[in-house]
Formats: structure tokens, C-alpha cells, sequence
């Protein structure tokens, strides 16, 4: 799979258009998943725990709603400072316990998997180095292969590690739709690197702050988005679920802080179109992608657990773009680091 006529001057530019090949050869390596499957449904978990932060955290909350309404697993989310700070972990007999890092070598999540493993959970780590601290403490390991990823901010492993996600569950599930979807993915992913998000990017440049609202299966995605606009821009941005946003946040929202709308289209939608035709109805400024209302450009829907990593790459490239227009680097956020030694 080849990538041609795309801007590659900065290393975020360049791993966004990685992201289509390397999720091809994340998804031929079906066997990892498939063993992995194997020793879950074998362990016959009652629960499942994700753990990660940032941009790891995200793909948790992707985690969440995907072992949910496919697996039919309560989610829970681990506050590793439940174990490095407060010292009271709880117990984990019959959870499997997923941690999610591209480095795999925050302190702090590398505790909380060992502590999850001694206290009786099965540990699976979603890394993109196997060598790392947290891949050697866990029980098992699903490599994402993104290979070295120069610009600080995550943008290739986010995505691969949401793709990882997707193939596990589809092979816990054997659900052979979603298998079919994960196969169109690569080639999808492909086609958005020409979707141009340029006049929602163009929107935050003079912005005091901005929204992200999603829902369901695209949560993760939109808060994802909101992580980058702030990192990269230092611009203050929010993801909010659909719904959420109708509720308090809505108070802060006016024509100068745009609001960009992610729809996959799935029982979650009907939600989504309610908000942009209020937002809409009050003259906000809003950007929508996905859907008979969609003002982005956009390749069509798919499988809704697959689209939402699709709207990844022209947000990403988008706010790669606005960064330049704005005189500041993103390939190096200020005070943001690679790896976040935290306890």
C-alpha cells in the first residue's frame, strides 16, 4: 500500500500517512489476536479493566464501548494512582486487565499491571514496544507494530492501538462482520488521508477554545481530537459525548469556539443529529463529519466500530496544518514528553 501526493514535511505528517500500511500489516498478523482470544475465553474473565492515560486513555474509552456492546463485559477504567499513591488496590479476581501505552513505560502504568496481576487478573498489554516494562510484567502482549513514532504527539499509535482493539474483539467474538469491516479498514483509512478537514482547521486558528462531541464508539475519537488540538495548538479544547454537551457545556459553546461533530452510523446517531441541528438553530459554528447532515468531506459509511479510527486522519492532519499556520512546531508541543514518568 503506497501513499502519494501528501505533505510529509514534519514527522506528524509523515506518520499519519503511515497509518494505512501500518494498519494493513497490523491486521494480516491475525494469529496474535487469535491466540490472545483464546486465552480470555479460556480465563472466562467477569470483567474488564483498562488502564492508560492521554491519548491511551482514549483508546480505553474506545475499549470500553466496543468489550461492551460486542463482548458484553462491564468496563471499568483504573486509577493507577489507586495503587502508586493511595496504596488500597482492589481486588481482581476474574478481571482481565488491558493497558493500553504506546511506550510502555510510564511508571505508574507499569505498577498498576503488576499489582493487577498479583491480585488474580489475567493482563494483557496493547504496546507498540514488546520489550517494554509494561509488556515484560503482563500475561499478554498485543504488539500494535507501529514502528518509532518521532513527533511527540501520538498519532499513528493511537490509531493502530484502537485498530488492535477492534481485531481482538472481533476475534473474542468471532463476528465475522466486524472481521469483514477490519479488512475494508486499511484501504478506507487510505481514502480519508484525502478527505480535507482544512476549514475546521482554519476555524481554530483565531479560536479562544473548542469542542469535539461524539458519541458511543466515537467518544474516544473525539476526545482524542480535543487532546490534540490542545497539545499541538495550545488551544484549550474539549471532547464531550453528544449528550453531555447538551447539558452544562453547552452554556460555554458561541460562534467563536467551532465545534467539530463526529457521526458513525449506528443507534447512537439519531443523538448526534439532534445536537448539530440545535447548534445549527442557534447560528454556532459547526463542522460535522458523517451523515445525511455532514459538512466535511467524508468517504461513506461503514462498520461503526471502524469509522471513528477513520476520522482520526484528516483531524490529525488538519491540526498538523493549523499548528504550521500558526508559527508553532508540531512535531514538539511545549512540556509535553514521549514518555510521562508519572506515580
Amino acid at each position: 500500500m503506497t501513499v502519494a501526493g501528501h505533505d510529509a514535511a514534519t514527522a506528524m505528517a509523515r506518520e499519519i500517512a503511515e497509518i494505512p500500511a501500518a494498519a494493513e500489516r497490523l491486521l494480516a498478523r491475525d494469529e496474535q489476536a487469535a491466540a490472545i482470544a483464546d486465552r480470555i475465553r479460556a480465563a472466562r474473565p467477569r470483567m474488564v479493566v483498562v488502564c492508560g492515560r492521554g491519548s491511551s486513555g482514549h483508546v480505553g474509552v474506545y475499549l470500553r464501548y466496543l468489550i461492551e456492546t460486542q463482548v458484553g463485559l462491564t468496563v471499568s477504567v483504573a486509577a493507577p494512582s489507586i495503587v502508586t499513591a493511595y496504596r488500597r488496590p482492589p481486588a481482581m479476581p476474574d478481571a482481565l486487565f488491558v493497558l493500553v501505552s504506546q511506550s510502555g513505560r510510564s511508571p505508574d502504568l507499569v505498577m498498576a499491571t503488576e499489582e493487577a496481576r498479583s491480585l488474580g487478573a489475567l493482563t494483557l498489554a496493547i504496546v507498540n514496544d514488546e520489550r517494554s516494562p509494561a509488556a515484560l510484567v503482563s500475561d499478554l502482549v498485543l504488539p500494535i507494530g507501529a514502528g518509532t513514532e518521532h513527533a511527540v504527539a501520538a498519532t499513528k499509535t493511537v490509531a493502530l492501538s484502537m485498530v488492535a482493539g477492534a481485531q481482538l474483539v472481533a476475534a473474542l467474538t468471532r463476528d465475522g462482520g466486524l472481521s469483514d469491516a477490519l479488512r475494508r479498514l486499511p484501504g478506507r483509512l487510505l481514502e480519508a488521508l484525502d478527505c480535507d478537514w482544512s476549514a475546521w482547521g482554519r476555524s481554530l486558528v483565531p479560536a479562544p477554545a473548542a469542542f469535539v462531541a461524539a458519541r458511543g464508539y466515537g467518544l474516544g475519537t473525539g476526545r482524542e481530537i480535543a487532546l490534540k488540538v490542545t497539545e499541538t495548538l495550545r488551544l484549550p479544547a474539549l471532547g464531550y459525548s453528544a449528550a453531555e454537551l447538551r447539558h452544562g457545556p453547552r452554556a460555554a459553546i458561541t460562534p467563536a469556539t467551532p465545534v467539530l461533530v463526529l457521526r458513525q452510523n449506528d443507534e447512537a446517531a439519531a443523538a448526534v443529529d439532534e445536537l448539530v441541528r440545535d447548534l445549527r438553530d442557534a447560528n454556532e459554528t459547526v463542522f460535522v463529519a458523517g451523515g445525511p447532515a455532514g459538512t466535511l468531506p467524508w468517504i461513506g459509511d461503514d462498520h461503526p466500530v471502524c469509522d471513528p479510527v477513520a476520522m482520526l486522519i484528516p483531524a490529525y492532519r488538519a491540526i498538523e496544518a493549523a499548528a504550521r499556520r500558526r508559527g508553532l512546531d508540531p512535531d514538539r508541543p511545549e512540556h509535553l514528553s514521549k514518555i510521562t514518568r508519572t506515580l
